[in-house]
């Protein structure tokens, strides 16, 4: 027969369950959510790391501010990658045993290194800045772990070379791009385009640079030795800038295009007047402020909340929409929140648009990448302005 003693710590012992997280997930408590950051606080990707976490950060604050999710906080650890592989890997290895999902990292090369790392260790990464390719490529029980919404850059340069054809009457395409695969996925994209439409147009000249290059003088006069009429710039803000001066520098001014990552009208800033007229991207997980109510709403709040971000709504928007989606899914999860819910509760995610923007989201368990999508735009009079509707590509994996 059980002693009374016994049967007392028995039943202390159920009257304290309450109190535990049901979760036994590393980074989550009863009233709190840690999330991993590793992005490009310096180093030649910081224009985009910094105002990045900054939105994320911001919508963080936001929701915490709204209760939480299920009455959980979410808390961020960020972490200053400098666009660098191994200090990316670093980054995630310190943090795995404290966080509970990874969101956003940005980058195809750190993407790359990364993309073991999350099913090795049974972590979610809710959206990335990185080729699609890095997922799309993997074995479906990898796929698990990656829920991506993000244009692929084959697809959206294939769409700016015919594009290019068919309304700016190219004849000539040259290609300035990162020796990466973002370059080398982008490059591939233009041929496709070219084959696709054979005699319509040829790819005069392919100029590549590494990620860590600023002279650019010899890049420029290559170009202009092959006296394209377009030119397509697959590149970082700061180098895209620094091609675009050179053009002008040495009175070449082919009708310039760029993929999103160049997206932004912080160009003027860097690139001055040169920049005018030129075409460029810009990812679909998100709308444009200035020209989209419901963007110009969501930035507010984060100005609102950190003022030091104001000027910089484009790249602050992309990152609360990242937090949007690990969002949804924790709330789709519900209280008993685990990786393998959120997982869940991401696949639940159907013809959504986060807090009303950009093109639908979709996942599911045959599809983790939410969507692939475009805006076009122009640069005129200081603004990048929309040239149409946003152009959906279909998803990778």
């Amino acid at each position: 027969m059980l002693s009374r003693r016994f049967i007392l710590i028995v039943f202390a012992s159920f009257l304290l369950i309450p109190t535990m997280s049901m979760a036994s997930d590393p980074g989550i408590s009863d009233d709190e959510i840690v999330l991993g950051v590793t992005q490009p606080l310096t180093g030649p990707a910081a224009g985009w790391g910094k105002p990045i976490t900054g939105g994320m950060q911001a919508w963080a604050d936001h929701i915490n501010s709204q209760g939480g999710i299920h009455g959980r906080k979410i808390k961020l650890i960020i972490k200053d990658d400098g666009y660098n592989p191994a200090r990316a890997m670093a980054n995630l290895q310190e943090m795995k045993n404290k966080i509970f999902a990874v969101v956003a990292q940005l980058g195809s090369a750190p993407c790359n290194a990364a993309k073991d790392f999350y099913p090795e260790n049974k972590i979610p990464l809710i959206t990335a800045y990185g080729s699609l390719d890095i997922y799309a490529n993997q074995p479906k029980e990898a796929q698990k772990w990656y829920f991506i919404s993000y244009p692929d850059y084959e697809d959206e340069t294939e769409f700016l070379a015919e594009y290019a054809m068919k309304n700016l009457g190219a004849k000539k395409i040259a290609h300035f791009y990162q020796n990466d695969e973002y370059g080398l996925s982008a490059n591939a994209g233009i041929k496709k385009a070219l084959k696709a439409h054979p005699g319509k147009a040829e790819l005069v000249a392919e100029v590549p640079y590494e990620v860590t290059e600023r002279a650019l003088g010899t890049h420029a006069l290559k170009l202009k030795e092959a006296d394209a009429d377009i030119v397509i710039m697959t590149t970082m803000m700061s180098s895209g800038a620094i091609m675009t001066k050179e053009l002008a520098k040495i009175a070449y001014r082919p009708t310039r295009m760029g993929n999103f990552p160049i997206g932004m009208p912080v160009m003027y800033k860097l690139a001055g007047e040169a920049w005018e007229g030129t075409y460029t991207n810009m990812s679909a997980h998100m709308s444009l402020p200035g020209f989209h109510p419901e963007a110009d709403r969501v930035a507010a709040i984060i100005n609102k909340i950190n003022p030091k971000l104001k000027g910089y709504e484009v790249l602050t928007l992309f990152g609360a929409a990242s937090m949007m989606h690990f969002a949804e899914g924790a709330k789709n999860a519900g209280r008993n929140l685990t990786r393998e819910s959120l997982i869940k509760g991401m696949e639940m995610i159907k013809n959504w648009k986060p807090e009303g923007m950009g093109a639908p989201v979709t996942y599911g368990p045959d599809r983790h990448n939410g969507n692939n999508a475009v805006w076009l735009q122009v640069a005129e009079g200081g603004k990048h302005k929309p040239v149409m509707k946003y152009v959906e590509f279909p998803p990778k994996f």
